[in-house]
């Protein structure tokens, strides 16, 4: 029997190297699938405390992505996945639309349910005829009014395949807030809005698809995947999670190969932590391969069960099979400072996968709690007591009717802020580590592969050491 030597993050440092280049230069973008391109190598965990829809949209605003939990009823993550899909837009394919023929009163209703500020207006077979915003409704006093006497009827429009600088043009030319786009025969194919023109410069770096819209994953069950992937890609999902704890398994790695026969979608298969797991996976389908069993700072499974492997090394494993098929690693959990993403990354992760560094943080779904006169915010595992009894209990291989063996644990995290200030922190820092490493791109820190082993000594002068902290840093804490 061998045993061997293997290393968590605080184990290693990257050796410093020439650099031409300032840190703020560095890009740190990388190209996670075929149709997916990130402006931050940061995905947020699947877990209920984590990531619902307003994680994934502020994550997605700020470059990264959202991957939305499954301790939701499918037709919920469907819907969160749509409400991430339609925050932000280029053209909105599909838009509302009301008939000539309704009344202000069916506009209200539409109006008020779907949270919109105008509908353009169509007939039958979708010829545009007019637009009604909320002001041209609002003295009115009479519900049963048709929609056609109140509309506007010379509509100002984009024809074909409009352009950002067409469109901009317009809405400044004719002070409008809603820009309908139609083909030649005024057939309504499309709506472009001021407020998604307005968010797109506001969020220059928002990691966004072909059509303008948000990036946003979801996870699924190797159990339950057959209900949620048909509503999930009618949401509009840019890629799907399997989230398993022991991805080195049959039911995984099947799953994995007849969601890629059935749906053209990036399936990211795991976890694992070997070589030989991360090979199954790949020859499965698998477009990408998360790696991590117990790193998490609420996973108990490594004592639970005994089993594990130590995220660097772990990493650095999967990443050297995975290259053999050009399948990216996203390295899951035991990311505790941003230095931990350098490491990652340069161990052979494209991204990371983060839950307690964002489980604080403003706009995760965790309650708040007051403790001792400081906020937190909940945080459990999905291997917690809590997430199994709302239904993450397969994901342990925990069959309904089970007495509960949790992995995890539940507590709280202190408070954060909003994501956008926090995770300048992380990137920053990213980009600071690819400055001493002379890396301008991920590719080249992927490929630096200069570590140093240090001892318990070196960790503790790698920290702040032989002084009383009187103001804490907002990216460093021993607590």
């Amino acid at each position: 029997m061998e045993i061997f030597d293997a290393l968590s993050y605080d184990d290693v440092l990257l050796v410093p190297g020439y650099a031409d280049f300032l840190p703020s230069e560095a890009d740190i973008s990388v190209q996670l699938f075929e149709n997916v391109r990130l402006n931050a190598p940061v995905l947020s965990a699947a877990m209920d405390t984590v990531t619902e829809e307003n994680m994934a949209i502020a994550l997605a605003l700020n470059g990264g992505a959202g991957v939305i939990h499954r301790n939701l009823t499918p037709e919920v993550q469907a819907k969160q996945i749509f409400a991430v899909k339609r925050f932000l837009n280029w053209v909105i394919d599909n838009p509302i639309t009301v008939s000539d023929k309704m009344t202000v009163g069916d506009v209200r209703r539409i109006i008020q349910k779907e949270g919109v500020s105008g509908l353009p207006v169509v007939q039958d077979d979708g010829t545009l005829v007019g637009i009604i915003t909320h002001r041209d409704i609002m003295f009115c006093n009479d519900n049963s009014e048709k929609v056609v006497d109140r509309m506007t009827k010379n509509v100002i429009v984009e024809e074909g395949d409009p352009s950002p600088e067409s469109a901009v043009e317009k809405f400044h030319q004719y002070k409008i807030e809603k820009l309908p786009v139609v083909d030649n025969g005024r057939r309504l194919t499309g709506l472009i809005t001021v407020k998604d023109m307005e968010k797109h410069q506001s969020y220059p770096n928002a990691a966004t698809d072909k059509k303008g819209r948000l990036i946003v994953g979801a996870a699924i069950s190797p159990m339950d995947w057959q209900k949620r992937m048909p509503l999930l890609t009618e949401a509009g999902v840019d890629f799907v999670a399997l989230d398993a704890a022991h991805g080195d398994s049959r039911n995984v790695i099947e799953a994995v190969a007849a969601i890629k026969k059935r749906y053209d979608i990036p399936v990211i298969g795991g976890n694992v932590v070997t070589a030989e797991g991360t090979r199954r996976l790949c020859e499965a389908g698998a477009d990408a391969v998360k790696v991590g069993v117990g790193p998490g700072s609420i996973c108990t499974t490594r004592i639970v069960a005994g089993s594990g492997m130590p995220q660097f090394t772990a990493v650095l494993v999967c990443a050297e099979e995975a290259k053999k098929y050009n399948v990216p690693i996203i390295a899951d959990g035991g990311i505790k400072f941003s230095g931990d993403i350098v490491k990652a990354i340069g161990a052979g992760a494209s991204c990371v996968m983060l839950g307690n560094l964002l489980a604080g943080l403003k706009e995760s779904p965790g309650k708040e709690v007051i403790y001792e006169g400081r906020m937190f915010k909940q945080y459990r595992g999905m291997g917690s007591i809590g997430a199994i009894n709302e239904g993450a209990g397969d994901r342990y291989q925990m069959k309904e009717g089970d007495q509960p063996v949790p992995e995890g644990i539940e507590g709280n995290v202190p408070y954060k802020g909003e994501l956008k200030d926090f995770l300048v922190q992380l990137t920053t820092g990213l980009k600071k580590g690819m400055g001493y490493c002379g890396c301008r791109t991920l590719d080249l820190l992927k490929n630096y592969r200069r570590f140093v082993k240090i001892s318990g000594a070196g960790l503790q002068e790698s920290h702040a050491h032989d002084v009383l902290i009187t103001q804490e840093a907002p990216n460093y804490s021993r607590r």
